[in-house]
């Protein structure tokens, strides 16, 4: 058994911010670590948010995400979602059983051109439907009221965002 402390990050932000690809590069630079993104518990067809599914997806996350905390093997979690509500957080959080967890929340965003760009980008090469640009730009002003490190990552490289997650919040 390690007796490090396990670290947690929860990476929030916008549909194209950037949360996947970093969450997957910072899979693969910390040791003994797991990924969760939680549009992985929405995959569903027909996809409905309702109270129900809604309910179903925060069980089956934080169900996912204490198995990895109660894992000895994984030292490092990453779960990234978009997480636009303080709510959303807190509710994730008091269900998650964390008293050997360092607890790192973070909320990238970006400029409203920046996220336009990317968004349209993925649009273009059939990514993403063009319904989520306005509904992902209306998120980035909410984040600001999210308790959790802003992280801008407009014009920044994987490499330098990742680093700035795990080096200087994770110390």
């Amino acid at each position: 058994m390690n007796d490090k402390r396990k670290k947690l990050y929860l990476i929030g932000g916008p549909m194209g911010v950037g949360k996947t690809t970093i969450g997957q590069f910072m899979k693969m630079q910390l040791n003994n670590c797991a990924f969760l993104d939680g549009d992985w518990c929405w995959n569903m067809d027909p996809f409905q948010v309702t109270a129900e599914t809604k309910k179903m997806v925060i069980e089956n996350i934080c169900f996912l995400l204490n198995n990895f905390i109660h894992c000895p093997v994984y030292e490092n979690i990453i779960f990234c979602w978009v997480m636009q509500e303080q709510t959303i957080l807190d509710d994730i959080l008091s269900r998650l059983v964390t008293k050997d967890c360092d607890v790192i929340s973070v909320s990238l965003v970006c400029t409203e051109k920046e996220l336009r760009k990317r968004l349209e980008q993925d649009v273009k090469v059939g990514l993403r439907q063009a319904d989520v640009i306005e509904r992902s730009i209306s998120y980035l002003p909410l984040y600001s009221e999210i308790n959790a490190v802003k992280i801008d990552t407009s014009g920044k490289t994987i490499v330098e965002i990742a680093e700035e997650i795990m080096i200087n919040l994770s110390t």
